[in-house]
């Protein structure tokens, strides 16, 4: 919300400076997102007024203007702009002045005549205006008053950025009531006397829909001014506040809106059929809005309508058939309070977005309609004239609120400090909370602007609030501290992240909402889930793969420069709308070098291999199987199902060359998702004494089938191998002369070793040969000769 700072002191007066309040508001929780002048700093620029203005003689564009700024003489001043004229009252910057951007006024000449000083323009003055010409002032302005006092520029624009439990302070008579609360200053409220009735004009109202509308507020004002102007006070106030002036009506009501909270909206009752009710649209009944837009109604959507039919958006928008326009001369004023569940959404699904809207729905005082309603009859009278009649209201109204118990002892139990009884009543009384009792326990009931205060936490949260957080002593915490328990067995996902970047990983962190077109590249099972209402387009669908955040990110890297990257992430997967269908997983990619360029390797890409051995140090100590399987992002003949156990977890896999090509990629990535609960299990360590003899290495070569997986020979061998061997791996792989075609070599080294005794040529022959049956009566193989 932005607003005035000039409007603000005039209800309320701190002694503190602009920037002084600014902080209080924001240690207060309302956060001051932006603070600027009004105007650009100047100096030396007077009201003035063109007293002749003569044709230049030594240039046709130029005039030659006497012109009297208060002094006791008038001051010759050479302009170029085609407006200027005798009797026309403008700004006129003195010698010495000094305008934005740091330019300064001199005596000059122009074309053999003398200048003392300049008449501007609002853009060279950088404030809003025409530019055409330079600035015409009415004809009230005093010449010789500072224009930086004549159009109040000394004055600053203060936007709010609330959360949305603080709809009480969507208006300058809220705001007015924190800062006097927090600052403990006096506050001037807004006036809204009763307006004694002229007439006895009415018009009927009525509500279908009590639940959406408990209240609401009706008045008839007749003979109006049709030719009225807003006055210059409230088309400034207006203005800083971001509404342009449109109609005296229209502009008492966006005024009462920014004044105190409550949307008002006005018709032309001569446009009016029958009577005014609130009801509940129907089904495809049509309505044209004020600005311009044609909308087809939903049942559920809550209108304002007479006999010919819906005439408004309930707490969102005016309709145009009964607009109050320059001829109108009567008119019904309306005020009415609305639930927030009947408008919340409204405005967003018919693609409005309004202050009314944005006010009903976080919440709107249910006593304001009134008070509203007194205080635009009074401005419209003031500006417009004509005479009013009483007020209508019909509704059964809103609840009166509860009153909450409130024990001071917990204040100072949650807070942490000793504050005093009289401290806290003070502050409950400071923001218009009604206090009584004494002792243990008070009874606080909230104002009805406070409808966020329900329970005995909101008020514990307002005192520390008020008596401000950093006031709040700094205390060191007391009490025992003692380390949770951790099994030996188990992993966190913290001693995950720490082994990936000790691998030369880097975290990321992405959106589990990507596009619809990303999550169908990525997802391998599971339907897409689309989100309601997405923040935008490219965010509709919750991730069914953690790989297209790491892809995006990747994108994003490339595109600044960066050739190499090693990325992971652990996060939700979201294969079904069932809770239990939205595991954590753990993936990450690989792009670019193997390794970072140096001098000892020659520089190579990463393979599947490479990221192959980063997932088994990742699993380790767990057994891990890699099977060739397909999955529709990955390379269909360079991909792995990962299995820890026989369980399948993961996949692992080089990027499928149709989304290599698809996402502008020099090469493929390498990717791989693993189920991270799986990750989690490990084994407890145990101990194993150094053994005293050394060990006997033995290495065989067998011949197998060139297409027989060497994950299913090593898993054979070592669940069946004697229990001598303590490793057997392979250390070479060879296809070439001396070897049958469609056949391949593979190089086996083995490790043989006794805890008490020395191994015997016997013993260690029996157990290759074991082996070696093994390869033999398994796979077909035969020992190289």
């Amino acid at each position: 919300m932005q607003f005035s700072e000039a409007w603000l002191r005039s209800l309320v007066n701190p002694a503190l400076n602009t920037q002084e309040l600014g902080h209080l508001l924001t240690m207060a929780g309302l956060e001051v997102e932006a603070l600027e002048p009004v105007a650009p700093a100047f100096e030396q620029v007077v009201v003035a007024e063109i007293l002749s203005a003569e044709k230049h003689p030594n240039a046709d564009r130029l005039q030659v203007c006497q012109v009297n700024v208060g002094e006791a003489q008038p001051l010759t001043i050479v302009c170029g702009a085609p407006n200027a004229r005798a009797g026309m009252k403008t700004a006129c910057a003195l010698v010495g002045a000094v305008l934005p951007g740091d330019f300064q006024i001199k005596q000059a000449k122009v074309r053999d005549v003398a200048s003392f000083g300049m008449l501007c323009s609002s853009k060279e003055l950088g404030i809003a205006g025409d530019a055409a010409g330079i600035m015409e002032l009415p004809a009230t302005a005093t010449v010789g008053q500072p224009l930086r006092q004549w159009l109040n520029l000394d004055d600053h624009l203060i936007t709010l950025k609330l959360t949305p439990n603080r709809g009480d302070c969507l208006s300058l008579n809220g705001i007015a009531r924190e800062v006097a609360a927090l600052a403990a200053v006096p506050f001037t409220p807004v006036d809204s006397a009763p307006v004694a009735a002229a007439c006895d004009a009415t018009f009927p109202i009525g509500i279908a829909a009590e639940a959406a509308c408990p209240r609401y507020c009706g008045r008839v004002i007749r003979g109006i001014d049709a030719g009225a102007v807003s006055p210059a006070w409230m088309v400034e106030r207006l203005e800083r506040s971001g509404l342009r002036a449109i109609h005296p009506v229209v502009d008492v009501t966006n005024y009462v809106l920014l004044e105190l909270g409550q949307p008002m909206h006005g018709f032309d009752l001569a446009l009016l059929r029958g009577g005014i009710q609130v009801r509940m649209a129907r089904v495809g009944e049509p309505l044209a809005l004020l600005n311009e837009q044609s909308i087809t109604l939903s049942e559920d959507t809550l209108a304002i309508a007479d006999d010919s039919g819906a005439l408004a958006l309930a707490g969102i928008m005016g309709g145009a058939a009964s607009a109050v326009s320059a001829s109108s001369t009567d008119i019904f004023l309306e005020a009415a309070h609305f639930d927030p569940d009947a408008i919340a959404g409204r405005a967003r699904r018919y693609g409005l977005s309004t202050d009314s809207s944005h006010r009903f729905e976080r919440g709107v005082d249910p006593e304001l309609p009134r008070l509203a309603m007194e205080r635009a009859t009074r401005l419209i009278l003031d500006i417009c004239g004509g005479e009013c009649g009483p007020i209508s209201e019909v509704g059964h109204g809103v609840a009166a609120r509860a009153p909450i118990a409130f024990r001071p002892a917990r204040v100072r139990r949650l807070l942490g400090f000793d504050l005093a009884d009289a401290t806290m009543r003070d502050i409950l009384q400071r923001l218009d909370l009604r206090v009584a009792g004494e002792g243990e326990t008070w009874t606080v009931t909230a104002p009805s602007h406070r409808f966020d205060i329900t329970g005995e936490v909101d008020l514990i949260e307002e005192i520390a609030r008020v008596h401000g957080y950093d006031a709040i002593p700094v205390v060191a915490p007391r009490g025992q501290a003692s380390l949770l328990p951790a099994e030996e067995g188990k992993r966190s996902p913290l001693d995950l992240k720490k082994l990936m970047v000790a691998r030369g990983y880097q975290e990321i962190i992405t959106y589990s909402f990507i596009s619809q077109e990303l999550d169908q590249d990525f997802r391998a099972t599971g339907a897409a889930l689309p989100l309601l209402n997405p923040i935008a387009s490219q965010m509709g669908v919750m991730r069914g793969s953690l790989m297209g955040g790491l892809m995006q990110a990747l994108k994003h890297n490339l595109n600044h420069g960066q050739e190499r990257l090693r990325l992971f992430e652990i996060g939700r997967a979201f294969l079904s709308a069932e809770a239990d269908a939205q595991p954590r997983h753990a993936a990450g990619l690989a792009y670019g070098a193997a390794r970072a360029e140096q001098w000892g390797e020659p520089t190579r890409g990463v393979d599947f291999f490479d990221v192959k051995a980063d997932v088994e140090a990742l699993v380790h100590p767990l057994p891990v199987a890699f099977a060739p399987a397909e999955h529709p992002a990955l390379h269909p003949g360079q991909c792995a199902r990962i299995s820890l156990e026989g369980v399948a977890v993961g996949w692992l896999g080089t990027l499928h060359p149709r989304l290599v090509l698809s996402h502008g990629l020099a090469r493929a990535p390498i990717l791989f998702e693993l189920d991270l609960s799986a990750l989690l299990t490990g084994e407890a360590p145990r101990y194993q004494g150094v053994p005293r003899l050394p060990a006997v290495r033995r290495d065989i070569a067998v011949v197998v089938d060139e297409k027989q997986p060497l994950a299913t020979l090593l898993s054979t061998v070592r669940a069946a191998m004697p229990a001598l061997i303590s490793d057997f791996s392979l250390f070479d792989v060879y296809q070439g002369q001396g070897v049958e075609q469609g056949k391949k070599s593979l190089a086996f080294k083995m490790l043989l070793q006794h805890t008490q005794k020395t191994l015997t040529e016997s013993e260690i022959e029996s157990a290759v040969q074991e082996v070696v049956g093994i390869l033999n009566d398994q796979f077909n193989a035969s020992l190289r000769r």
